[in-house]
């Protein structure tokens, strides 16, 4: 997918039809089930400390490790052992497994899932990050993409909505109050990066061949997209911290329920 250069009860906290706010993320139970009718998406930070990064960076493949090694600044190196140490700590809650017991593989495009297994499981999961953040979205027997993106308005450009959004979307932007505009332009960006990475379909699909709903206060949307597939999905706003924006895109109608967890307080627990 392109990226954004510059030129214990569980009751439900209430969601809004427009998408979750950060108040509806929070500390998940000690027992944790996803159901097929459910989809959990957790929050994470991926600025740790150096006592959490070692066992985290021990799960990870070697594939994983040489990758973590060819990054330049150990910033960012230190941000992808988290982000995919805290990958395999998750799925290890759902599959009930220590977290370097499984393997984890990628399709054509990077989309990743459980090696060998994803079919007897049901499990299907999505990572995106941003900055110091990361979200990870998890659901059976469903696909999930997820995106994050913290919003930075000197990116949210003319030249670079009309390079990768449909011509409708453009339009919409440009008939917004210059006020909303670097709102509608991220929230059209993240809906139309969960989507593709729900398909797997990566950069093969471009980001210009189908529509999602950008205006301010309205309901993330698929409205159009080639043959039936707009049916087929349903987007949700995520707002997991003040500054940054989300987007879930989930296969199948609306009828799933969602939840919302932070990693963060879970393992400080531990």
């Amino acid at each position: 997918m392109p990226e954004l250069r510059a030129p214990e009860p569980r009751a439900r906290r209430p969601q809004t039809a427009n998408g979750v706010s950060a108040a509806a993320w929070r500390r998940p139970p000690a027992r944790l089930a996803l159901t097929s009718e459910e989809v959990h998406v957790w929050l994470a930070s991926l600025d740790v400390g150096g006592p959490r990064l070692e066992p985290l960076a021990r799960t990870l493949s070697a594939g994983e490790r040489e990758r973590a090694r060819r990054y330049h600044f150990w910033s960012d190196r230190d941000r992808y052992v988290v982000c995919r140490g805290v990958l395999r700590e998750i799925l290890s809650v759902y599959l009930h497994r220590p977290a370097d017991s499984f393997r984890l593989e990628y399709g054509a495009h990077g989309k990743p899932a459980l090696a060998g297994e994803s079919e007897r499981t049901g499990l299907r999961f999505n990572v995106a990050r941003s900055g110091g953040m990361a979200l990870y979205a998890l659901a059976r027997g469903r696909e999930v993409g997820v995106d994050l993106e913290s919003i930075r308005p000197e990116l949210a450009t003319a030249e670079i909505a009309e390079q990768f959004f449909a011509p409708s979307e453009v339009e919409a932007l440009r008939a917004l109050h210059p006020g909303e505009w670097t709102a509608a332009f991220f929230a059209c960006w993240t809906r139309k990066e969960a989507y593709v990475k729900a398909t797997g379909g990566g950069l093969s699909t471009g980001l210009d061949t189908f529509e999602v709903s950008l205006a301010p206060g309205a309901p993330a949307a698929l409205l159009r997209a080639p043959g039936a597939e707009a049916s087929r999905w349903s987007l949700r706003e995520l707002t997991p911290r003040p500054g940054y924006i989300g987007a879930l895109a989930v296969e199948g109608p609306r009828g799933w329920g969602l939840e919302c967890w932070t990693f963060e307080c879970w393992a400080s627990r531990d």
